[in-house]
């Protein structure tokens, strides 16, 4: 494995939610010396790292000595969140003896691909006076647990799932009553359970990253999509801080992608167009400096599937281990243009990674990710790029050992470019 693949598997180990993966962040950016900017307080226009977090979302950039008001910002974009299984707000649930967790989906999660897996919970209390606990169950607490074949002949002719009564998750044996889970939460963090006034709670995999193949030249990981690009962001910029730059990189890494991304943290929000108005000195300044900025829009992509080539275009196949991927459809679900795509080709030059194209193919319908709503709020020029995986939306996904350390070479030279 190669070692920013090894550091992958440190920050994705240790990042079941998105508070989590934008509390490892917050640890790396002040290992490296940047300080927090708090929204609420007046802005520091001294040269430096600075950070911001609101919740699941973390904002982050650097400031050279030499940057004035107006200067081009290059932007890379990304998000905290991935598919799971989220605890409602009265979680506790049971019948025939068993004890269970109310649940519902998360995003697009592959629902089988949560049967019969030792699960933990993360995220977040929040008591009534305002403060904020976080939760990290990392051992094997839950179980969803799937039907016997015996009882289901046909479930190998199709499986289907009814996320209201399949996906309830065990936790153990005897009588239901209200307030249960919550009173085991609370002794586990140490909080009087009658001080909890509510919850961000999530189900996690509790299976490790690891390489696999006969070479191990594979990587299976929980949440790669999207802390594969969360962690080359926050890399890149940590790195392109040591370099005096004639633009300002930003890292944002944005939650709420998997539901659409309209909240006040995600990418649809007015976050980080308030930040970027802020940093190029006002209102005024800010059009010079919208019009010469780039932002990269990191997420992962579909990897040549083996076993289903066929619903891929045959001619833009996405190849592990292959180099990022720059993405591009023709009714923009992805917000590469001509320009755009010209700027990640030369940011791979110089950072001598090699890299592809993906178009999905025409009977397939294309996802799509922050990039398009970026673009269309900002007016910055913008481009989709992401690492190869399979098993998208899956507890587990696989890339290679190679592309991660690609992501994060040529999102340095984006971040240092300043044609």
């Amino acid at each position: 494995m190669t070692g920013t693949t090894l550091d992958l598997a440190e920050f994705v180990s240790a990042a079941p939610s998105p508070y989590h993966a934008v509390a490892e962040a917050v640890r790396r950016l002040q290992q490296a010396g940047f300080t927090e900017q708090v929204e609420t307080q007046e802005w520091d226009p001294t040269p430096g790292g600075r950070y911001l977090v609101r919740d699941g979302t973390l904002l982050a950039w650097f400031t050279g000595e030499n940057i004035r008001p107006g200067a081009a910002f290059r932007i890379f974009a990304a998000h905290t969140d991935s598919p799971s299984l989220k605890i409602k707000p009265n979680p506790d649930t049971g019948v025939a003896g068993w004890r269970q967790v109310n649940v519902e989906v998360y995003g697009g999660a592959l629902w089988n691909s949560w049967l019969d897996r030792d699960l933990g919970l993360a995220g977040r209390l929040v008591l009534l006076d305002g403060t904020v606990v976080p939760v990290n169950i990392a051992r094997p607490l839950l179980r969803v647990p799937q039907l016997a074949i015996h009882l289901d002949r046909q479930v190998n002719q199709g499986l289907k799932l009814d996320p209201q009564r399949h996906l309830l998750p065990i936790w153990g044996l005897g009588k239901t009553t209200d307030g249960d889970l919550l009173r085991f939460l609370a002794a586990e963090t140490g909080v009087d359970a009658a001080d909890v006034a509510a919850h961000d709670l999530i189900v996690h995999d509790l299976t490790p990253p690891a390489r696999l193949g006969a070479d191990q030249e594979l990587f299976a990981s929980p949440r790669l999509d999207n802390l594969s690009s969360v962690h080359a962001g926050l890399t890149a910029l940590i790195a392109a801080a040591q370099t005096q730059t004639e633009t300002v990189p930003v890292f944002v890494g944005f939650d709420h992608e998997e539901i659409g991304s309209n909240s006040a943290t995600g990418a649809a929000g007015p976050l980080l167009e308030m930040v970027l108005t802020r940093l190029a000195g006002g209102m005024e300044e800010r059009y010079r400096s919208f019009a010469a900025s780039r932002c990269l829009s990191a997420d992962v992509t579909h990897a040549a599937h083996p076993n289903y080539l066929d619903r891929h275009d045959p001619d833009h196949l996405a190849l592990i281990n292959a180099g990022p991927v720059l993405k591009v459809n023709a009714n923009q679900r992805y917000a590469t243009d001509a320009p755009g795509a010209a700027a990640w080709h030369r940011a791979c030059a110089t950072a001598e990674v090699p890299t592809q194209v993906f178009v999905a193919n025409n009977t397939v319908p294309c996802g799509s990710t922050v990039g398009p709503i970026t673009a269309t709020r900002l007016g910055i020029r913008t481009v989709d790029v992401g690492i190869p995986v399979l098993s998208m939306h899956s507890t587990r996904e696989l890339c290679g050992v190679e592309d991660p350390a690609h992501l994060v070479g040529a999102a340095t030279a984006f971040f240092t470019d300043p044609a």
